[in-house]
């Protein structure tokens, strides 16, 4: 483990937070520092070569998009101290070199034992855990090398290492603008539908739109309809970063010129394909289309979600379209919003009818400006945490004793960063 002790700028962050809770959210404060510890403590480890390898919790591999939402908040503290710049730095590294080795996995193992999900058919390496395409999988790790050169300055981040991954990520997400053309494929031996890829492994039929293809949703659930636009709506966010990067950093005019036409036509495709009506007939955004005319009304509570759309910066809160969104995606009208006696919010295919996530709340308190609506949500996030002080994947509305995930370091962050917002204190973009 690189961290046996919270470091000293971690214990200073950890006392402002809670004595801004004061007496009157001390039980904010005290999950807080529970959660802010937990992950330096148990999940971070630094690798012989200088790069960081992140356990997604009780799941012996590390996730590119959860080891991104993992280290976020210490971003605030990158800008002072150097060691926790090192090891965001270090972790950047480590989820390049991974995708090089292949950008259609979303989880790797800390070494090449051939851990993981080996006996999947689609194209398996020792390095792989899990090889589910997801395009946030690409995302998270372009937006984490952004945001830690704009909280602490560093650039070295943006090296060979890098350009390499980002040229494989610009050809994939190129590729799957039509799926026809993509050697991709995935079969899970498994009775659970979501677990594998319909016809062959290939996924439903589509016509191009601009956007491009994901197998698997951010839960690691096949997509139903295969263009997912919160997740284009995030490639859409990091190729505007890619494009920063390729004019101020790395200047280099021919990924410059593919960034700017890929990101013109996924967000093209967005606002033509995208937009549907609700049951109220009001403008708002599907969660997944076909471009086909087919498209699901719904969200799920893994990030990017439509309720994360003013989070990753796609959109302002104050959006209509996507205010609208947000209202239909908070009502009965979303499949896996769900209501009981002790709370409600947005769950998961992924998890047992009626079980909401912290992750979800969390989101839903980070993309309102109203302070009462965060300090509720807060609220019920420490009152439903079945007295373990941490967060989990998900828990029962009516009885939050009954959770999913003894250990989920992502939640438990989550659950932090609405804390920080609640007090106004954001990670620079």
């Amino acid at each position: 483990m690189a961290y046996k002790e919270i470091p000293a700028s971690v214990k200073k962050f950890m006392e402002q937070i809670t004595e801004k809770c004061g007496e009157e959210h001390a039980a904010w404060a005290e999950n807080f520092n529970s959660c802010f510890a937990n992950t330096l403590l148990t999940t971070v480890k630094q690798l012989e070569d200088g790069t960081t390898f992140l356990l997604t919790g009780d799941i012996p591999a590390m996730w590119l998009r959860d080891s991104t939402a993992q280290v976020r908040p210490y971003l605030i503290m990158a800008e002072e101290d150097k060691e926790i710049e090192e090891m965001i730095a270090g972790l950047v590294e480590r989820q390049l070199q991974f995708i090089n080795i292949d950008p259609y996995a979303n989880a790797f193992n800390e070494a090449a034992n051939g851990a993981g999900y080996q006996q999947d058919h689609t194209e398996m390496k020792p390095w792989i855990w899990e090889r589910k395409y997801e395009i946030d999988s690409l995302c998270y790790p372009i937006q984490l090398s952004y945001l830690l050169w704009k909280a602490s300055g560093r650039t070295k981040q943006f090296n060979s290492t890098f350009t390499e991954a980002v040229k494989k990520i610009l050809n994939v997400w190129e590729t799957e603008q039509n799926h026809k053309n993509s050697h991709y494929s995935f079969v899970r031996d498994t009775t659970r539908l979501e677990d594998t890829l319909i016809n062959n492994g290939k996924g439903g039929n589509t016509a191009p739109t601009g956007m491009t293809w994901s197998g698997f949703r951010p839960s690691d659930d096949a997509c139903k309809y295969n263009y997912l636009v919160p997740s284009n709506m995030f490639a859409t966010v990091v190729l505007g970063y890619l494009k920063e990067i390729f004019t101020k950093v790395l200047i280099n005019d021919a990924l410059l010129e593919k960034v700017e036409k890929l990101k013109g036509e996924i967000e093209e495709g967005i606002q033509k394909y995208a937009k549907v009506k609700n049951a109220k007939g009001e403008e708002i955004y599907a969660y997944e289309v076909d471009g086909l005319g087919n498209y699901s009304i719904m969200d799920d509570s893994n990030v990017p979600n439509l309720l994360s759309a003013a989070y990753i910066g796609y959109c302002k809160n104050d959006d209509e379209i996507y205010k609208a969104t947000r209202n239909t995606v908070l009502s009965k009208e979303n499949p896996f919003f769900y209501e009981g006696k002790h709370a409600k919010g947005v769950g998961s295919s992924h998890t047992p009818e009626n079980y909401i996530w912290p992750i979800a709340l969390a989101m839903e308190g980070m993309t309102t400006d109203d302070k009462t609506e965060k300090e509720r949500i807060l609220n019920l996030l420490v009152k439903c945490d079945a007295g373990t002080k941490l967060m989990h994947e998900g828990f029962d509305v009516n009885d939050p004793t009954k959770y999913t995930r003894e250990w989920f370091s992502w939640a438990n962050m989550m659950f932090c960063e609405l804390v920080m917002d609640y007090f106004d204190i954001r990670v620079r973009k």
